[in-house]
């Protein structure tokens, strides 16, 4: 199953590693919008090999990896032909 990150909360700053909270919605499901923690979304994909994505306003889809820094908590990030970037950011806040 892969799904479509639609929003993003942030607390305590502006970086990916602020985002604390995710919407998203599963397209082959046709489901309703639901939201999770940043740490349940970075455990269903480490654990269950679940995939996550953004669209861009094209409708070009990037990847969301997970981040595991030398300090710190593990945190999602977009990744595209070899690169991380900023799509989550994008996305609107709630």
């Amino acid at each position: 199953m892969a799904i479509r990150i639609t929003a993003i909360r942030l607390s305590g700053g502006d970086d990916h590693e602020h985002i604390v909270r995710l919407w998203w919605v599963n397209p082959s499901s046709a489901s309703e919008e639901k939201n999770n923690s940043r740490a349940e979304i970075v455990a269903w994909i480490e654990t269950t090999n679940g995939k996550a994505y953004v669209e861009d306003a094209r409708g070009n889809r990037v990847d969301v990896g997970v981040v595991k820094p030398k300090y710190g908590e593990k945190y999602l990030r977009t990744h595209a032909d070899g690169i991380w970037t900023n799509n989550l950011l994008s996305l609107p806040r709630r």
